[in-house]
């Protein structure tokens, strides 16, 4: 899940964990923006890396180091034209994420999340993931979720959110928990998700 962003431009990171959700790339970006967005994902752990498949530690110390993380990961995710991004997706194994639904709004950090209620209602739709290039699935999720976690500094946070912005968070808190889009889908609709995905990393 992506949408048009700009951001400051990122150092070289020596350390690496993000993840963003991300449709394919807008055909109509501008030569600049556009190799901003390649230089972000370059960071991005892809299918097969074992980051993805780990649970993600708790953290237990909000310093320096940590807000530095946020700001890096949120900077990354602007670049990549993402809404959400977590830790273990740039190789970070941190239960930290950033989202952002709408351009206009801040990055929002979670650290520490956990889903404490999610409402009965559902709903089904595509989803992306950076990690999985070419990739884009219908994903069932509930439509209504309660959220606890803490900001970047430590100070509690519970978030109330629905639709779009309860889709991403919950996709990234999967991300912390080793959990990929294509756990949550049929087998029928793996095998497809998978040829469009070795198609996607054999261009790349």
């Amino acid at each position: 899940m992506t949408e048009h962003a700009t951001d400051p431009q990122l150092s070289e990171p020596e350390q690496a964990d993000v993840e963003v959700e991300a449709e394919e790339q807008p055909p109509q970006l501008d030569p600049e923006t556009r190799a901003r967005r390649d230089r972000a994902l370059a960071y991005v752990r892809r299918f097969g890396d074992p980051a993805l498949r780990t649970r993600a530690r708790e953290v237990d110390r909000f310093d320096d180091e940590l807000r530095d993380e946020v700001a890096r990961m949120g900077a990354l995710m602007h670049d990549a034209l993402g809404v959400g991004l977590a830790a273990t997706q740039l190789g970070v194994l941190h239960r930290v994420l950033v989202y952002r639904v709408h351009q206009q709004s801040p990055v929002a950090a979670l650290v520490n999340p956990e889903i404490e209620w999610s409402g009965s209602e559902a709903e089904t739709a595509e989803e992306g993931c950076l990690s999985l290039p070419g990739v884009h699935v219908d994903v069932e999720r509930p439509v209504h979720v309660r959220v606890r976690a803490r900001d970047e500094r430590g100070d509690p946070v519970v978030i109330e959110a629905s639709g779009l912005e309860a889709r991403v968070i919950q996709h990234e808190i999967d991300h912390l928990d080793g959990v990929l889009v294509l756990d949550r889908i049929s087998r029928s609709q793996r095998k497809e998700a998978m040829r469009s995905l070795r198609a996607a990393l054999g261009d790349g």
